[in-house]
This record gives structure tokens, C-alpha cells and sequence, in this order.
């Protein structure tokens, strides 16, 4: 038996698999809150992780109290970039602040200023989200408390430490840090000097398939596990999710449509662009790299076209129907919250351009799934400048329950979209996948293999062209959303 855990930024899932990754059981804790004390900021008390994971757990150990006796290996998956800042004695010194957070766009350009190249070492450049920022605007504003800081962990390393006592992190997760030389797979001393930290601060290293040590004794006993499990790497929510798909070859990857969009390709080398802002990160598996673009609001775009409705988004789409069609008349711009990928920009924000009297329900959801298609499509276009390939996408998160949206995202993108069979995929299953490996010493690629296929749905030749100048028009439009955004954020 293997535990999966996957700590999100609203709660915990738990999943427990056998040796044939069949799911056993899965729990999940209490929603988890989020601070909020000023506009921009982000944050949550580590503590609250710990005990939304000991609440999961526990309950998977009071549901199957004799498979989580066999547990052999505990994987672990975590929201990413957040701060946990630790004084000398492992207490959390502050609330950690979260990958959402927006408080650093000072220190972001100040980074750029001191290391004009920083995106080829870690293989980005500096955005609002990553950790380093977040150390620097601590130096800059809480002083006192930064000296006092003697170890950095991200949220699912915090957990770690709680697990285990071991002070470890996957190359996967800490790549997003921007303090990992990419290519070489390390700490960077000129990246952590440069936002005045140093390698002493930091947890060690590894790969996300590897053991890092073991559950401690007291909480063995609290399971019931007859043998201390060993607990893997793990990574990043996301790269968890590609171990998930089975996304861990060239060329591979994956499109989610969940209340944010995601474009994960996977990469044999690393490839840093220097010109837009996507990430080029280690993945969890060794030899591997990949390529990651966030969309802010996806669903959620459609969610919000909802309430203004006052209809429910399912009755929306699937008054569509199935069939393309030809492209709106209307074009959406989806960044409610925001930009951070290919370009960031923090105080862009949504608009429909086109509107008239004609521009009824159907216009509108049809250029809202368009909108944040080609939002999608401008990160592909991004990975594709670096010399990436992008053979197949498969389509998950609660978007791609819509045949419609693939068939306009497969257009869109110009690649064949595969939705899987089962829907018990996931950051915590492909957690749970790297406790195989960490426990058994297995070959991953014997455990990551991709999951079966429902059904796949190809670009629609007919409709490429007019699916492109609509494209080209979304494009043109962006400047002009962008001034009037950064005006209205003045005026208000």
C-alpha cells in the first residue's frame, strides 16, 4: 500500500493505492483559509497545513485500518513557491506566504536589475509568484524577522519536516524558487546571494522518485503502520500531476482547464526562455525537465459569466451544443486576475471587445471558452520559440468534461487532445506513484505510464483558418486592454 498526499491552497487530499494503483480510499481535510490582511497578499499559517494533513490521514486510518497498515511509502505534493520562513529552533517565524500573493513586484525588477541573465540559470525570470522575491520584499520590510530566518521550505517540505523531521526538497518543487541552477539541478549560490540568502538556509536536495527518510515512530503509531514508510521526494503540484498522466517523455504533455489553466510540457533538456515568462523547471523524475504556463482564471472565467447570467455555467455550454461552429463575433480577454503567463502583467485585466445589440448568452460563453483558448494558445506559441515540441496534449480538470471546449482548445492549439478514462488521476495519485518508486526502487517509467484513453479529439481543418484570424485579432486587441487596465488601476 502507498499514500499519496496532496497539500492544496483550499484544503488536503489524502489518497491511499495498492501495488496495481488501484485506489483504495481517499479522504480530504476541512477547507483550509487564506489570509488576506492587505490587497495583493497572500497567506496561510503552516501550522493549519499539519493539521489539515493529520485530519486526512487519520481519517483514511479509521476507514482502512489494515491497508494503511501496510503502508511502504509515503509520497508528497504541495501548492508551490510558497515562503516558510523557520527560526533556529524550526518554528515558523510568520504565516508563509503563498504562490498567489502579488506584493513583489518591486523586488522582482530588482533581481532582473542585479542579474540580467537570471533566466538562464533558473530558467525563468523573476514573476510575482516565485519565493526569492518574497525573501527580498522580508529584507526590505520585516528586517528584524529576516535575520532571525535560519531555513526556507516550501508548504509540502514543511510538511516533511513535521513527517519526518528531515529537512529535504524535490528538485521539481525548488526549481520554481529561482534559487536552482536548472540545467545543473542544484542550488545556485549567485541566485540565493542575489536575494541575500545562502546554501546553510536551505534543505537539501533531491529527486522527487527518491526516499528522503522515514515517517517518524509516534505517528506510525498513530496510523497503525507496522513498518516506518519511507517518504518519497515528491514535487510540485504540477509535476506530481504530469507522474499522475504519465507525462514524463518529450514532447508529452498536458492541458488543465480547472479554475486556472495549465500547459505542462515535458522536456529531455532544459529550455530557459529568456523572452517570455514561462517556466522551464526540473521535473520529479531525474533527466527530466518541463515547461509550465498558468493562466489565472479559466473556469472560473466561465464561472463568472455565470453570475452575471445568473445561470448555472453547465446550461450555458451545453446550450452550445457539441459542434464548433464558426469562431464569436465577440472577443473575450481572460486574465480576470491578472496575467502571469507568457508575459507578466499584473494589472491587466478582463474585457469582451465587440459587444452589440446582437451579443446575446450563446456569444458571450463561446468567446469566453475562446478567450482563455487562446490565452492557452500564446503559452504554446512560447514553448514553441524554445524549440519545444508538443506531439499530444492530455485534457483534464473539470473543463474538459466539455466536448466543445476541446474541439475549440484542439483547434486552437493544433494538437490532438486525449481525454484519460478515469478521472482518479492527479497531484496525489502521482504522489502516491512516486512512493512506489521511492519504496521499491522501481524504474519509472515502469510505474509513470499514461493512463487509457476515452476518447481523442483532433483540430478541425476546416475551421483552422477563420479559428486563427480570430486569433490574430484576440492578439491585437491586447495592448489596448493592457493601457486601459494599467489606467483604470491609477484612477482607482
Amino acid at each position: 500500500m502507498y499514500l499519496g498526499i496532496d497539500l492544496g491552497t483550499s484544503g488536503v487530499k489524502a489518497i491511499l493505492i495498492d501495488e496495481e494503483q488501484q485506489l483504495v480510499g481517499e479522504e480530504s481535510s476541512r477547507p483550509l483559509d487564506v489570509s488576506r490582511p492587505h490587497r495583493g497578499w497572500s497567506e496561510q499559517d503552516p501550522e493549519l497545513w499539519w493539521q489539515a494533513v493529520t485530519e486526512a490521514v487519520d481519517r483514511l486510518a479509521l476507514a482502512f485500518p489494515v491497508q494503511m497498515a501496510a503502508v511502504r511509502g509515503i509520497g508528497l505534493s504541495g501548492q508551490m513557491y510558497g515562503a516558510t520562513c523557520l527560526d533556529e529552533s524550526d518554528r515558523p517565524l510568520r504565516p508563509a506566504i503563498l504562490w498567489n500573493d502579488t506584493r513583489t513586484e518591486r523586488q522582482c525588477a530588482a533581481l532582473k536589475q542585479v542579474m540580467p541573465d537570471i533566466g538562464r540559470i533558473a530558467g525563468r525570470n523573476p514573476s510575482l509568484g516565485v519565493t526569492a522575491p518574497k525573501l527580498m520584499w522580508l529584507r526590505d520590510h520585516e528586517p528584524d524577522l529576516f535575520s532571525r530566518i535560519r531555513t526556507v521550505l516550501l508548504p509540502k517540505d514543511y510538511v516533511r519536516l513535521k513527517l519526518s523531521g528531515d529537512k529535504v526538497s524535490d528538485l521539481a518543487d525548488s526549481s520554481g524558487t529561482m534559487w536552482v541552477d536548472v540545467g545543473a539541478r542544484d542550488w545556485s549560490e549567485p541566485l540565493l546571494a542575489a536575494s541575500s540568502m545562502d546554501v546553510g538556509q536551505m534543505p537539501r536536495l533531491c529527486e522527487g522518485t527518491e526516499a528522503t527518510g522515514r515517517l517518524r515512530a509516534e505517528l506510525c503509531r498513530r496510523w497503525g503502520m507496522a513498518v516506518a514508510p519511507v517518504i518519497a521526494g515528491g514535487g510540485g503540484d504540477n509535476a506530481c500531476g504530469a507522474c499522475g498522466t504519465g507525462v514524463i517523455k518529450d514532447g508529452m504533455g498536458t492541458v488543465s482547464l480547472g479554475t486556472s489553466g495549465v500547459l505542462f510540457v515535458a522536456n529531455g533538456v532544459a529550455r530557459p526562455s529568456m523572452v517570455h515568462s514561462i517556466e522551464t523547471l526540473c521535473h520529479s523524475v531525474p533527466g527530466v525537465w518541463h515547461q509550465m504556463s498558468v493562466i489565472l482564471s479559466a473556469t472560473s472565467c466561465l464561472n463568472w459569466l455565470a453570475g452575471l447570467l445568473k445561470r448555472p455555467a453547465s446550461e450555458l455550454v451545453a446550450e452550445l451544443g457539441t459542434d464548433l461552429g464558426a469562431p464569436a463575433p465577440v472577443v473575450f480577454v481572460p486574465f480576470l486576475d491578472g496575467c502571469w503567463s507568457p508575459h507578466a502583467d499584473a494589472s491587466i485585466r478582463g474585457a469582451f471587445v465587440g459587444l452589440n445589440h446582437s451579443s446575446d448568452d450563446a456569444v458571450l460563453t463561446r468567446a469566453v471558452l475562446q478567450g482563455v483558448a487562446f490565452a492557452m494558445r500564446e503559452c504554446a506559441d512560447a514553448f514553441r520559440s524554445t524549440g519545444t515540441r508538443i506531439d499530444n496534449l492530455l485534457a483534464i480538470g473539470g473543463g474538459s468534461r466539455s466536448e466543445l471546449w476541446l474541439k475549440i482548445m484542439a483547434t486552437i492549439l493544433g494538437v490532438e487532445l486525449q481525454v484519460p478514462a478515469s478521472s482518479q488521476l492527479g497531484a496525489a495519485f502521482g504522489a502516491a506513484r512516486l512512493a512506489i518508486i521511492a519504496a521499491e526502487n522501481a524504474a519509472p517509467e515502469s510505474i509513470l505510464v499514461p493512463p487509457p484513453i476515452r476518447n481523442s479529439i483532433s483540430p478541425d481543418s476546416a475551421r483552422e483558418e477563420s479559428y486563427q484570424e480570430n486569433y490574430q485579432t484576440w492578439l491585437s486587441v491586447i495592448p489596448d486592454v493592457r493601457k486601459a487596465s494599467a489606467a483604470l488601476a491609477r484612477a482607482s
